[in-house]
């Protein structure tokens, strides 16, 4: 149905945009210099003004490629939220943020957001099937945010203290 994707977010009422302005200085030697490390965003859409200055990098086919600079465009990729509703049919774009030696880059990201703990986010009833069964589990928009940012200092303390456990049985 065509308002589905947009329900299942929070609707107009509980959608949340925030908005994240990335200021790229000139950079003498940008080989030794990353403006923002690689990352999928956690909103369902993310949509990217940009001044011109190419340096957003896009993780495609086993690469980095810059993403195209097209006068009076807006750049718009999915999230974690749309691909988790999909069972992963849409994915995340894994992306980055490179400086530039010449000019000062900017970029505004507006964030679409669902609310923080009303909506669970699980696959939708339709994208799950015997052969695609859920490939994630229910979680609320804050939970996913703190497994994503969490999850590998969780995995490493969990290995540390198996390592511990396994030291003083020797």
């Amino acid at each position: 149905e065509p308002d589905r994707l947009e329900k299942e977010v929070g609707g107009l009422e509980e959608l949340l945009l925030q908005m994240k302005i990335n200021y790229y200085p000139k950079c003498p030697q940008p080989e030794l210099a990353l403006g923002v490390e690689a990352h999928t965003d956690v909103s369902a859409l993310t949509f990217i003004l940009h001044n011109m200055v190419p340096g957003l990098q896009l993780f495609y086919e086993g690469k980095w490629v810059i993403a195209k600079c097209v006068p009076d465009s807006i750049v718009m990729h999915i999230g974690d939220t749309l691909e988790i509703l999909s069972n992963g049919k849409f994915k995340s774009i894994l992306h980055r943020g490179l400086v530039n030696k010449e000019k000062v880059r900017v970029s505004w990201a507006v964030f679409c957001e669902p609310p923080k703990d009303k909506i669970v986010l699980e696959p939708l009833p339709e994208m799950v099937s015997v052969e695609s069964p859920a490939k994630f589990p229910p979680r609320t928009f804050a939970q996913h945010i703190a497994h994503k940012l969490f999850k590998n200092d969780q995995e490493d303390l969990v290995s540390e203290k198996k390592d511990l456990v396994s030291e003083k049985k020797d």
